[in-house]
């Protein structure tokens, strides 16, 4: 009896010792609902402009859809000056990854500033369907893996055969390009999925 209850404190002790000690490293835990959280292959320096370029992408979105011809430009021109400080340089360490997303990241930049110097909405609108396009391929090229990517369609945004793609906030983002009940998901991008397949 007593071997058998010493095998058990010593089993408890190895428990409590594994748990507290190495099993602590190993657990990465969301301390308001038990969840996992997320650990990103990118550095926090890296994440944290990725994200201010979001922020500010979502903001044009929304203009877009209000119409708002001055906030476009306001927030076009953060969204400009927010891939400017993207910490691009972090991908040297792949460079697999760094020369396609260096060659992406400057396209992007450039279809947004060309946008800037559209002389009317429509036009601006359809300068931010490419630059959409191209800032999708970059999240995709970087392994974007902050959250969940939103590939969202209007099939008629410009024209019957003409679609207009966005990457929305949610599974339900109203469609930038002016035309009302045109916005389908196309695809749900998970952190990590790297295939585009919902």
């Amino acid at each position: 009896m007593k071997k058998v209850l010493l095998i058990y404190l010593i089993l408890i002790a190895g428990i409590l010792i594994w748990y507290y000690g190495v099993g602590k490293e190993k657990r990465i835990f969301d301390d308001a609902n038990g969840k996992a959280l997320k650990v990103s292959k990118h550095s926090p320096v890296f994440n944290e402009s990725m994200e201010d370029i979001m922020t500010n992408y979502y903001k044009l979105t929304s203009d877009f859809v209000k119409g708002d011809t001055l906030a476009i430009s306001e927030n076009a021109d953060k969204l400009i000056m927010a891939l400017d400080s993207l910490k691009i340089d972090e991908l040297k360490k792949d460079s697999s990854i760094f020369e396609t997303a260096f060659t992406i990241w400057q396209d992007t930049r450039t279809e947004l500033a060309g946008m800037l110097s559209d002389p009317s909405l429509q036009a601006r609108r359809e300068s931010f369907n490419l630059f959409s396009n191209e800032l999708f391929t970059l999240l995709l090229t970087i392994r974007y893996d902050l959250g969940n990517l939103y590939w969202m369609e209007c099939s008629s945004a410009f024209g019957e055969d003409t679609p207009g793609n966005w990457i929305g906030e949610n599974e339900k983002s109203v469609n930038p390009y002016g035309k009302q009940n045109c916005e389908d998901l196309k695809k749900t991008i998970k952190p990590t999925d790297s295939t585009g397949k919902k």
